[in-house]
């Protein structure tokens, strides 16, 4: 049952739309995705570092007596033994 001359023409015509479309629809994504400029967003100029004379710290918060309630942590020794193998990406 061999496909006619026809049918084989009309599979060729549809296979040219499907085909074009495609083209089209990467055409148009490379236009408005890839090759369309960013639009530029207005930052204003950062003019608050402009009213900061002098700094202080209050160094009197570190005095305080719940800070002292902390407990410091022990030093953890370093590890004493093997570490691993030489070659890790052999397999076993």
């Amino acid at each position: 049952m061999p496909i006619s001359f026809i049918q084989q023409k009309k599979r060729q015509k549809q296979l040219l739309l499907v085909v074009g479309a495609v083209i089209a629809a990467t055409v148009l994504i490379f236009w408005f995705g890839y090759f369309k400029k960013p639009e530029e967003v207005f930052t204003p100029p950062a003019t608050t570092t402009s009213f900061i004379k002098d700094i202080k710290v209050n160094f009197e918060v570190l005095k305080n007596p719940f800070l002292k309630e902390f407990n410091i942590f022990e030093k953890i020794p370093p590890f004493e033994g093997d570490v691993g193998r030489e070659n890790p990406f052999l397999p076993f």
